[in-house]
């Protein structure tokens, strides 16, 4: 299984200088936060959280005296780059969200939705681990760790969800081929920074 212990110093070639200026004044994640996301999240993979030990979210986070803005994540989608958020992120949303399924979510709607095979319906939206959101604050789309799928998904398939039309698509069997992706596609989301 591949480390991604250098995911950011290679990510810091194909950033702007503001972005990287931003990514050096950041700080990890220590182990009494760690603890504190196994202890929602006890089946989080060592690739997630070697990643939130070397920077602890990017979406307006503090770190320090400074806050920063920075994304660092992709997906197929290429016009979506994504936040990585903070632990403290990550369980609020746990604690803020509410039961429903997706399944309760869209009722009589579910069957004009692109939903994958892979995706059990019945469980609860907040059981699964939202690692990151888009570009648009998560209206639009976000990435999920999903650790009840159904007979046919994998234990720790990652979801990406997309907003009007909403489809759930499973786009990685794992956290760690995810970031795989990512990195054999040479950080492509980074050409968002170019269009500006």
């Amino acid at each position: 299984m591949r480390q991604f212990d250098r995911y950011f110093s290679e990510l810091m070639e194909y950033l702007p200088e503001d972005e990287r200026l931003q990514l050096q004044l950041t700080t990890g994640a220590n182990e009494e936060q760690i603890q504190a996301l196994l202890a929602v999240f006890p089946q989080c993979p060592q690739a997630l959280i070697s990643l939130l030990k070397d920077v602890n979210g990017t979406y307006y986070c503090r770190h320090g005296e400074h806050t920063i803005c920075v994304l660092v994540l992709g997906s197929d989608l290429y016009e979506y780059p994504y936040y990585l958020k903070s632990i403290e992120q990550i369980i609020n949303d746990y604690h803020v969200d509410n039961q429903d399924s997706i399944l309760d979510r869209y009722g009589e709607f579910l069957e004009q939705m692109a939903i994958d095979e892979r995706i059990n319906i019945h469980v609860p939206l907040r059981e699964r681990l939202c690692f990151s959101d888009c570009m648009n604050n998560g209206g639009t789309s976000s990435l999920y760790i999903d650790f009840t799928p159904n007979e046919r998904g994998e234990i720790g398939q990652i979801i990406r969800y997309v907003h009007d039309p909403d489809s759930y698509e499973v786009i990685a069997p794992s956290f760690d081929e995810y970031l795989q992706q990512v990195v054999d596609g040479e950080y492509e989301f980074t050409a968002i920074y170019e269009e500006e």
